[in-house]
């Protein structure tokens, strides 16, 4: 037996000789096995060549269905991993935009206590200077460092600057040192206000939109795990070309959330 398989596998004549004889001796062994086969012959050979003419589609298509799959698999992964990433992103958007709200917050509490301290040392009125061109001169010039200094301390936007210079939007250089202190203290004091309440916008976007990428997120590493595991079930019908090892989808790392 070691001798004639030797033969076969050594000297190709042999084997295509073989091979020949089996392929004619099988209508035969199939006519002999069958007694409808031997009354009808003609029919049964139709029915065995359609019969694996019918496993050969289907084994077709289940290739075809594992090389969807696994396709299909990669895929998945591929979004599943970007999605994560995103929503890492969008995680530490909604931080940034928290700690934002924190300073916001403080800085408007700042203002304001500041402003109750200057509300305070006017209770007892303004002292009285002589209304010349110089007095006003001194106080035009402390009106421009007053509001150059809180905008410098981001107490008020830059356009104060030029509003103050220009004399407009409530910047009247001609009252006293004390009142202008007042005036930039409301102002400063109504701007960071308005910082804080878009900061609580923001960050309320932010926390919507990070938990919207978080739970596509999920979805997509979910669907990533099912199609993993569709394509490693197929994978014994892939083309002996196609039978690399399917990539496992690890599970993603869910941030801590509020």
């Amino acid at each position: 037996m070691n001798v004639v398989a030797e033969m076969l596998l050594t000297t190709p004549a042999p084997a295509a000789i073989w091979a020949t004889l089996w392929i004619l001796t099988l209508p035969a062994m199939l006519l002999l096995a069958s007694p409808q086969a031997m009354r009808n012959p003609w029919q049964t050979f139709s029915e065995t060549f359609k019969v694996l003419r019918e496993r050969g589609e289907k084994r077709r298509a289940t290739a075809l269905e594992a090389m969807a799959a696994t396709q299909f698999a990669d895929e998945v992964r591929v979004a599943a991993d970007r999605a994560a990433l995103a929503a890492e992103r969008w995680q530490e958007r909604w931080e940034t935009a928290s700690d934002e709200v924190t300073e916001a917050w403080q800085a408007w509490l700042d203002a304001d206590a500041r402003l109750r301290g200057r509300l305070t040392g006017a209770a007892f009125g303004t002292p009285w200077s002589a209304q010349t061109p110089t007095e006003y001169a001194a106080r035009e010039r402390f009106l421009h460092k007053s509001v150059r200094t809180a905008v410098a301390n981001g107490w008020l936007p830059a356009a104060a600057v030029a509003d103050a210079l220009a004399g407009r939007a409530g910047w009247d250089p001609r009252l006293h040192p004390l009142e202008q202190e007042l005036v930039v203290g409301r102002a400063a004091v109504g701007h960071l206000r308005d910082r804080y309440e878009r900061a609580v916008a923001a960050e309320q976007a932010a926390a919507h939109d990070a938990e919207l990428a978080r739970r596509t997120s999920d979805s997509l590493r979910q669907e990533s795990w099912l199609a993993t595991a569709r394509a490693t079930e197929l994978r014994p019908h892939l083309p002996a070309a196609l039978t690399a090892p399917v990539t496992k989808a690890t599970p993603a790392v869910t941030p801590a959330w509020r």
